[in-house]
């Protein structure tokens, strides 16, 4: 059960305990967010959600890797704020105090990454919250070769790992989903490597990999991409059934509708599921998200409302969307990955896993928005989609010594099933997903 701590107005049901701080104590990083300092709280490393109250003054703050919402309720002697993960936490509050009629799931708030949010308890009518960044990355610092952006990059991201790994159990066992595809891959050789140099046994390593009813290209492809390396033992095949495929589930873990995002999750889920049935103890589970999104690897064609001139132009755009002051930014849910992020985290953490997405870390995402993109394609598409790959395996390269393979991109989704299957479970409209998201709540 999480803490429940009441402080005059402030219900906070965050699970102190899901944070991951790399590089201080939980007391002295909620210390920053309570400052107001943003230029303190970016000083924090991991991944985090914090609440802090002082006077009426309600400070929350967040990476990617952790959502964290808000609600404010109305009672007799002032407005209440409940803060916490989820929204049906939010909802089983109220529940439970009598308030039920004052929610609805679009109500709830989420805090934006990189923001240190503000709200004041003052009365009726609630005053908006402010945002102020914590987390401002210098773009185009790096210079324009591969060598050294890919050593930079896969640097940053082997240092996060090596304070992670400082803080976890030296005998625990790791997973890393994986596929194969360059983030997942590249998240796996460098833990290979930090374990290899601190003198760690890498068999405590596994790369778990889903199939279902025995098909999906993910599974030829990550054997692949670890026989040609030689580590071909560490490779574990998760096979599971098309009916652990579960639409109305996976929109209850991510308590969200966008088709992508519910697709990406629930092949998730059943991943996660598989894992957990086959080994009950298993605590940490390590993935590459977070990667398409720093080196900017989605395919614009498919979206009409980007451009490659959007894209390379605004800063963090796919982390954050098109940002908290803009027309299209979702108060209940943010953007970019700042709200897709729970495809990932969510599923895991309802199987009783601790995850971590170092891609997903501002010290890794700095690095990446520090890569001159417009210099480096001239505005093509097709030399923004190489640059991935020719900066990762640069860098796994300059990290660890080791020549990573390097396949076409393909989605989670799109590789774990067959594609007559895939289309079957999948083939909704986005008002369908919408719907089995709304009737939790909604009659």
């Amino acid at each position: 059960m999480h803490n429940v701590a009441t402080i005059e107005r402030l219900v906070d049901l965050v699970d102190p305990a899901a944070n991951v701080i790399l590089n201080m104590t939980p007391a002295e990083a909620l210390e920053r967010v309570a400052s107001g300092d943003p230029a303190r709280v970016r000083e924090i490393d991991g991944q985090f959600a914090f609440v802090s109250k002082t006077g009426r003054i309600v400070r929350m703050a967040r990476s990617i890797g952790r959502p964290l919402r808000y609600f404010i309720a109305k009672r007799a002697d002032g407005p209440c704020l409940i803060t916490a993960e989820r929204i049906d936490e939010i909802h089983a509050f109220l529940e439970k105090e009598g308030l039920a009629g004052q929610f609805h799931p679009s109500y709830t708030r989420m805090v934006p990454a990189h923001h240190l949010t503000e709200v004041a308890l003052v009365g009726c009518p609630d005053p908006n919250p402010t945002y102020t960044r914590f987390f401002t990355p210098q773009r185009n610092r790096l210079p324009a070769d591969v060598s050294a952006i890919g050593q930079a990059y896969i640097g940053a991201l082997a240092h996060e790992l090596d304070r992670w790994l400082d803080r976890i159990d030296r005998q625990a066992p790791l997973g890393v989903l994986f596929s194969g595809g360059i983030d997942s891959g590249s998240v796996f050789l460098v833990l290979y490597d930090r374990l290899l140099r601190r003198g760690d046994n890498p068999a405590r390593l596994k790369a778990f990999t889903l199939t279902v009813d025995g098909q999906g290209a993910d599974a030829a492809q990550a054997r692949e991409f670890l026989e040609a390396l030689d580590l071909g033992l560490f490779l574990e095949t998760i096979d599971m059934p098309a009916s652990a495929i579960d639409l109305r589930e996976t929109i209850r873990v991510i308590e969200d509708y966008k088709p992508l995002d519910v697709q990406s999750a629930a092949v998730a889920l059943a991943l996660c599921q598989g894992i957990r049935q086959r080994y009950p103890d298993w605590k940490y589970l390590v993935d590459g998200d977070g990667g398409d999104e720093n080196l900017k690897d989605y395919p614009i064609e498919e979206n009409p409302e980007l451009t490659i001139r959007s894209v390379l132009n605004n800063t963090m755009l796919y982390q954050e969307g098109w940002g908290v002051g803009a027309i299209k930014h979702s108060l209940t849910y943010s953007g970019g990955q700042s709200r897709g992020h729970v495809r990932t985290s969510a599923p895991a953490r309802a199987l009783g896993f601790e995850g971590f997405s170092p891609f997903a870390l501002p010290n890794v995402i700095e690095v990446a928005e520090g890569i001159p993109f417009i210099e480096m394609t001239d505005w093509s598409h097709d030399r923004l989609y190489a640059l991935k790959g020719a900066v990762v395996r640069a860098g796994v390269e300059a990290v660890t010594g080791l020549s990573m393979p390097v396949f076409p991109k393909r989605r989670f989704q799109h590789g774990a099933l067959e594609q007559r299957e895939f289309a079957r479970q999948f083939d909704k409209t986005p008002l369908e997903y919408r719907r089995l998201f709304l009737e939790r709540y909604v009659g």
